[in-house]
């Protein structure tokens, strides 16, 4: 066949133009990403010592994880999908993760298996790159629907749980905050259930990070439930909120970090009063577990409470390491005590 140049180059520029469609099809599509991860036991919370026991709080392990995938890390959040095994979480990298923790004899973390990512997807399918779209910080998982906390572009939206194949939203949430009080990066840090036996009824609680009312507290909010209600939550220090979960007696522990380029990070255990989750209220409690650089801790954001099937309660931390050659991404576990 014979071209003549005008002829030749439309056929070249729509050839190009094809293969640059399929190419981005194919860049834009998500899929399941196996990652392998080394996870090295962390047998002392304090650095150098061997104590156990932290207040309510006694160390049972932890594990220090590490991965050569690009995308590994950025954990901010999880929960159990079988109690102290199977576990969903997010990254505020806009990607989701599913993994296995791994036990010894002594029912003590020795590794992470099964574990795989993939990225959060629009409407369309498609893959979301733009971080502020899928800034996702809060996580609760009821069945077999995940709920998920944004920031940035301030949402909670629900999700079906499909290891194999998590889809788009397919709702999105009345917070009851107004959305002017909402600080950029300040967000829905904690999005957990009430307990179900509760006056919440097992409804939706989210609290943010540190979006805080005139008076300095910060704002959070019951989102389902027969008594629906925005309330604050008493701000403790320079803590900021990170994630949270309900305690069987209905009590709410939350996890909080602080940061300063002069005292590095610190982590805090703080407990507050099932009672004072409710609307109009000032809800605060007593701090369970302080810790700073000379434990074993991280940037620590992610929470979750399940019950052992000795009967222990426990409660299990995960680190966001930012992506950064300095941080860490950890893996902690405690029995709490009760009195």
């Amino acid at each position: 066949m014979t071209f003549s140049a005008g002829g030749f180059r439309q056929t070249l520029f729509a050839a190009i133009a094809l293969a640059s469609s399929m190419a981005s099809a194919l860049a834009g599509s998500t899929t399941v990403e196996p990652v392998e991860i080394s996870a090295r036991p962390i047998t002392q919370f304090q650095i150098g010592r061997a104590d156990k026991q932290f207040g309510p709080l006694e160390f049972v392990g932890g594990l220090e994880m590490t991965s050569p995938r690009r995308d590994f890390g950025a954990l901010s959040a999880f929960r159990f999908i079988k109690a102290g095994s199977d576990f969903i979480g997010v990254a505020d990298t806009g990607f989701w993760f599913f993994g296995t923790v791994v036990r010894d004899a002594d029912r003590r973390p020795s590794g992470i298996q099964n574990f795989s990512m993939q990225q959060m997807v629009d409407e369309t399918g498609q893959p979301i790159d733009e971080k502020w779209e899928v800034d996702a910080e809060g996580l609760a998982v009821k069945d077999g629907i995940a709920t998920v906390g944004f920031e940035r572009s301030h949402r909670i939206a629900q999700f079906k749980v499909d290891p194999s194949d998590m889809k788009a939203p397919f709702r999105q949430l009345d917070f009851l905050i107004p959305a002017r009080e909402l600080r950029q990066n300040r967000g829905f840090e904690t999005v957990t259930h009430a307990n179900a036996r509760g006056q919440h009824q097992g409804g939706l609680v989210v609290v943010s990070e540190k979006s805080l009312d005139k008076a300095g507290n910060i704002y959070a909010a019951i989102i389902e439930g027969p008594h629906k209600g925005v309330f604050t939550v008493k701000r403790n220090g320079d803590f900021d909120i990170t994630d949270g979960a309900f305690l069987p007696d209905g009590d709410l522990l939350l996890l909080e970090r602080s940061f300063s380029m002069a005292r590095g990070v610190k982590m805090r255990l703080r407990r507050i009063h099932g009672e004072g989750v409710e609307k109009g209220a000032v809800a605060d409690g007593p701090v369970l577990l302080e810790a700073d650089m000379g434990y074993q801790i991280d940037n620590m954001e992610g929470l979750d409470v399940w019950t052992r099937d000795d009967g222990a309660l426990m409660v299990s931390l995960i680190s966001d390491d930012n992506h950064s050659i300095l941080q860490r991404n950890l893996y902690l576990e405690f029995i709490l005590h009760q009195d």
